[in-house]
């Protein structure tokens, strides 16, 4: 091998760019994130053949002083950190200062910036890494950066390029979720001289409603629930897609740790988790996510790109994420959307058309037990529903015009095909599939009740000899305290076995081994698992399905009732236990609209 060397400066910074720069979307990326650390409330982009051509980054932040013009374009020179401890508490999204010299050794770069009170300002160029002499430009306050001819001094990795569809597809969704985590800003991104997308700043939350809207499609926001939830020194806040409106790729799920868009698998986990008790099998949810937190446990300097964190306290941070999404997916019940039921006319009309003696029988029925439900469920007349029915202010119940509540599923006026329950609200038809309902009704109930009693275990006959690697081995032994709360005694056996005595009552039948080693990789990766959990609450689904009312099975109008009351009052109740919507409503419009009425 030849001597050890210093690598030339140009080549260093090639080095960088392969790490930071993958394709004109990464240059975007760097390129706005300093416009927005630089305090920046207007930042434009435009974009030539995709980025290949030209990428233009304009702002009117505070600009850069005339001096520091050939620092911006140094290796590892930043105004953002200055010591090891600003290293560990990062506020800015950019901040290793190897950004501006990787883009501008791969490149035709130019750098034009103007403070504000300053007399003119100045413009710096750089060809591929060879800097030119500063002069004087004209230019309003802020930053304006060009990347003309990426890798046109790399050509192997300008062949790596995709079209030009393709590339600006990607610098796209990046603005789109820049324009997501930072409402206050105006973006405006053109291609090939066409402004394609303009995001005016919010100043109110019907702005914020209409950036989300732009960015997402109104279908996000009509299929998504705003949450904010605190705690353990954590803030969680944004817009999560209902269960009924999955996607079938994870192509609108958008994380953000203190504005930085991050992919991170502890996120991913926690999310997965919160939902797999709501989703359908190989569905993917839609959300947009703020996670606040203090800059000291979270780690950003893991990744050339920034894409990647590392949180101090993982475990803590998945149990909040889990904890908030969880609870948040529980107030899914049937009717909560139409809380804000409608009052006056529509209630009145409602209540006209509702048979009489109905009406009353169920405005005292509400809350009280009804027979023939109780046998169809096989409890005891006295425990439908279960317990207390919440207060009716809890519903948002309308009025009708004798003064009695109307339900936000209204009141059932028929069966159709011993399949849907058809009911009447105040908006209009509600159109329930009764099996898929009252499964999830009676799998709530089983979890409630197995919650209740704790986790039973059962002693195995003949104690399991699992087979594992050192590391398994060593993670069970630290752990024995999380397995005993799951249910499991389990000791190491070995220096690569261990030796399994006691299982869950419920998963005793089960496949052991594979449990255990599920167990053992989440407490290993993640620090906790819910794998026992989860099991569980699978047989416990496939229990309610065969327990719950079947297809032709011919429901009386009071038990019909009692089935919506139900519906209302359980948890997640507006998806079956696969992830299928339990009901649908059709307004009076929408009914009018499909017999053409008022045309």
């Amino acid at each position: 091998m030849s001597r050890i060397r210093s690598l030339p400066t140009e080549l260093v910074n090639q080095i960088a760019a392969g790490e930071v720069i993958e394709r004109p979307a990464s240059v975007v990326k760097e390129l706005v994130e300093n416009s927005l650390d630089a305090g920046a409330r207007r930042v434009e982009v435009d974009i030539e053949e995709g980025g290949a051509r030209l990428i233009r980054v304009r702002d009117d932040g505070s600009g850069i002083e005339a001096d520091d013009l050939p620092l911006a374009i140094a290796a590892h020179a930043t105004s953002k950190i200055a010591s090891f401890e600003d290293l560990e508490r990062v506020a800015t999204l950019g901040f290793r200062g190897e950004a501006l010299p990787s883009i501008a050794s791969v490149s035709r770069f130019a750098l034009t910036s103007r403070q504000a009170g300053a007399d003119s300002a100045f413009r710096i160029e750089v060809d591929g890494g060879r800097v030119r002499e500063q002069r004087p430009a004209q230019h309003a306050s802020g930053t304006s950066i060009e990347v003309r001819d990426l890798f046109y001094n790399l050509p192997a990795r300008r062949k790596f390029l995709r079209a030009e569809r393709t590339e600006f597809n990607h610098v796209d969704d990046l603005v789109r979720s820049i324009a997501l985590a930072r409402e206050d800003v105006e973006f405006r991104l053109s291609h090939n001289g066409k402004v394609v997308r303009l995001y005016k700043a919010s100043r109110d939350q019907a702005d914020t409603s209409q950036r989300i809207s732009e960015v997402l499609g109104a279908e996000f926001l009509g299929n998504s629930m705003r949450i904010g939830q605190e705690g353990a020194g954590m803030r969680l806040h944004g817009w999560v897609g209902l269960p009924t409106a999955s996607r079938s790729q994870a192509d609108q799920q958008y994380f953000h740790v203190n504005g930085r868009l991050v992919r991170d698998r502890v996120v991913a986990h926690a999310v997965r988790q919160a939902y797999a008790d709501v989703l359908f099998h190989g569905r993917h949810p839609a959300f947009v996510l703020f996670l606040e937190m203090d800059p000291l446990g979270v780690d950003v300097n893991v990744h050339p790109a920034k894409t990647e964190v590392r949180f101090r306290e993982s475990r803590l941070v998945h149990d909040f994420l889990y904890r908030s999404l969880h609870e948040a997916l529980a107030d899914t019940r049937a009717g909560s959307s139409l809380q804000s039921a409608a009052q006056g006319a529509d209630a009145q009309h409602l209540a006209a058309s509702v048979p009489s003696a109905l009406q009353s029988g169920l405005r005292l029925g509400v809350g009280e037990p009804l027979a023939d439900y109780a046998a169809l469920l096989g409890r005891s007349p006295g425990s439908v529903p279960s317990g207390p029915m919440p207060d009716n202010a809890m519903y948002g119940l309308a009025q009708d015009a004798d003064g009695g509540q109307i339900p936000p599923l209204g009141f059932a006026i028929a069966q159709l095909h011993g399949i849907f329950v058809l009911a009447q609200n105040a908006h209009g038809l509600i159109l329930v599939d009764m099996h898929a309902a009252h499964e999830r009704i009676t799998y709530e109930r089983l979890k409630a009740s197995h919650d209740g009693e704790g986790i039973r275990a059962q002693m195995l006959l003949v104690p399991q000899m699992i087979a594992v690697s050192e590391r398994e081995a060593t993670v069970v032994e630290e752990n024995a305290e999380s397995f005993e709360e799951l249910g499991f005694d389990i000791a190491r056996g070995g220096l690569q076995s261990i030796t399994v005595r006691r299982v869950p009552g419920l998963l005793a039948s089960g496949d052991i081994q594979q449990l255990v080693r599920d167990v053992i990789a989440d407490l290993a990766t993640h620090g906790s698992s819910r794998r026992v959990e989860e099991a569980r609450n699978d047989l416990l689904s496939t229990m309610a399905c065969h327990g719950s009312v079947r297809a032709n099975r011919r429901l009386s109008l009071p038990e019909m009732d009692a089935l919506l009351r139900e519906m209302e009052a359980t948890e997640r109740s507006a998806q079956c236990n696969h992830g299928r919507p339990t009901w649908v409503q059709l307004t009076l419009a929408e009914l009018d609209k499909l017999f053409l009425r008022g045309r």
